[in-house]
């Protein structure tokens, strides 16, 4: 796909534009057996952004941080989206899934009905670092038989749309390039967007996509001249597209878009259904085993 940022510019010029609506930054947490995070989504500033209930972001070298790992736990209603950039995590589940996930690996789970599971460091030393999301299911769709999509890192396509711009499509499309995450109800586009630095490239996004840009490398100016850096998520309007522009030093960063659910959300810790009367519910079939 050889597209250059003038046309890719100029394609995006009548459309309706993203704008930044809100800078959000992470705080630092910890959560299964104790790894260190940061929380960017799910935190007080940003409870939630429909369909996306939680971004984590994991990255340390010393191995205190998190081999601890994830320990068998539930889960119910939602998908988890766990997408390594370094390290690797092996997982495991009560139905006999197990996998490994390496460097540019991503696996998106769908819990649905409900699935015990673990995602535990399969090494002692050196970086681990990545990112989980967790999307939201519908009504109709959070009690369907869970399942897994493990996709390993070279069936993520890597292309060069622009001259000085790099994007993995693990979810949706860019242009031609169709990510290979299939059949997800939120029809979500979820891209690792590499900028050399000063490039500027525009992004088409579904217009009422909820969206948001993490910054984890750099620095860049996304949408209206909103300046973005390391650690800083940027929520978007809605719109057609977004353009993005990275510092004198480069940029890299998660694009993440989805369809809005507009349904209640009732939430306690790893269950996630519409209302309290199916959370209690949750809990019951949990402790009874039924997972």
């Amino acid at each position: 796909m050889n597209i250059s940022v003038q046309e890719s510019a100029a394609s995006v010029s009548s459309t309706a534009q993203r704008r930044v609506k809100q800078i959000v930054r992470g705080r630092a947490t910890s959560d299964g057996a104790g790894v260190k995070l940061t929380r960017v989504i799910g935190s007080a500033e940003l409870p939630d952004l429909d369909p996306f209930l939680m971004l984590d972001e994991f990255g340390s070298d010393k191995p205190g941080d998190y081999l601890a790992g994830f320990p068998e736990h539930p889960h119910r209603g939602f998908e988890t989206v766990t997408y390594m950039l370094a390290g690797r995590m092996r997982h495991h589940d009560n139905q006999g899934n197990t996998g490994l996930l390496g460097p540019g690996s991503v696996q998106w789970m769908t819990a649905g009905r409900g699935i015990m599971h673990s995602e535990m460091p399969e090494q002692e030393d050196g970086l681990m670092q990545g990112f989980q999301l967790w999307v939201n299911l519908p009504a109709r769709d959070k009690m369907c038989a869970p399942r897994y999509q493990d996709i390993p890192a070279d069936a993520v396509p890597l292309i060069t749309p622009a001259p000085g711009v790099q994007v993995r499509v693990l979810a949706g499309s860019l242009g031609d390039i169709e990510g290979p995450v299939r059949a997800v109800a939120t029809a979500p586009v979820y891209l690792d967007i590499t900028l050399q630095p000063s490039t500027q490239f525009s992004v088409p996004l579904p217009r009422e996509h909820s969206a948001f840009a993490y910054v984890f490398e750099g620095e860049a100016v996304i949408g209206d001249e909103t300046a973005v850096q390391r650690g800083q998520l940027a929520v978007l309007s809605t719109g057609d597209a977004v353009t993005l522009t990275a510092s004198k030093n480069g940029a890299r960063m998660i694009l993440v878009a989805g369809q809005p659910l507009r349904e209640p959300v009732a939430k306690y810790g790893p269950f996630v259904m519409n209302t309290q009367q199916e959370i209690v519910q949750a809990v019951e079939d949990f402790r009874a085993g039924k997972f």
